[in-house]
């Protein structure tokens, strides 16, 4: 729904829309935007989208069959991939096999999948632009660095969610609720947990890996509850390129 802010600003034309389960906002954007194609995931719900839309021009798939379709329409540029989980694995290896740009704002693809995701993307000249907060702020950053000679060391920001500074004790009556209460990001439910848990970093971490092709050892942390600096790169001669903006995922 923020790639679709954008897409409305910008005058992008869509091609093709996919959503998990969620037919009634489906069923609105693509009255809006008025794809060629479109995919539920959820495969029971693919009659009811139909019956929906059938006054409007949109040919509807569903399962990972629809996905790939989405993701490999012929006359689409770019795939953005912005579903929960590694089913966005296939997707995205389909999509740069017929040569479209990547946006990615789902990591398992790359924790999952990483190396041959990126192996697939070079053999097809394919760019891979990443729409995560942490992971676009140092793209940003590494448009100014001079090369990767100069290059020592990549730091994701994370805000240490909504219970960083609690000891082990107080931490042992929290709530799937007080876990959902993320204080600066309003996401999805799995990557709000993995964010209380601080489990999200460790995934981003290995996406980093894949990205910028960096060992693990020169990825760092830094907890900044801010999240004003979304990320930072540090060079060879000891200084540092930051990115800051507003916690907004509309900017990456």
């Amino acid at each position: 729904t923020q790639a679709l802010d954008i897409v409305r600003n910008l005058g992008i034309q869509i091609k093709a829309l996919a959503a998990y389960q969620n037919i009634e906002c489906l069923e609105q954007q693509i009255r809006e935007f008025r794809p060629e194609f479109a995919a539920i995931y959820d495969v029971a719900l693919g009659k009811e989208l139909k019956e929906r839309v059938k006054d409007c021009p949109t040919r509807i798939g569903t399962g990972m069959e629809g996905l790939i379709e989405a993701a490999t329409l012929p006359s689409a540029e770019m795939m953005f991939n912005s579903v929960v989980g590694m089913v966005g694995l296939c997707p995205t290896l389909e999509a740069i096999k017929t040569n479209k740009k990547i946006a990615l704002a789902n990591k398992e693809t790359l924790v999952a999948g990483g190396a041959l995701v990126m192996a697939e993307a070079k053999k097809h000249g394919v760019p891979v632009y990443p729409v995560d907060s942490e992971h676009s702020a140092i793209f940003q950053c590494l448009q100014g660095s001079p090369g990767k000679k100069a290059l020592k060391k990549l730091i994701l920001t994370a805000s240490g969610g909504p219970f960083f500074g609690r000891t082990k004790e107080e931490l042992r009556g929290v709530t799937v609720e007080q876990a959902l209460n993320h204080p600066n990001w309003s996401m999805g439910a799995k990557i709000t947990i993995d964010s209380a848990s601080m489990m999200n970093k460790g995934l981003e971490i290995i996406e980093a890996h894949h990205l910028y092709g960096l060992p693990l050892e020169r990825i760092g942390v830094l907890v900044h509850p801010q999240s004003l600096v979304h990320s930072l790169v540090e060079f060879e001669d000891g200084s540092l390129m930051a990115q800051a903006g507003t916690p907004d995922m509309r900017m990456p």
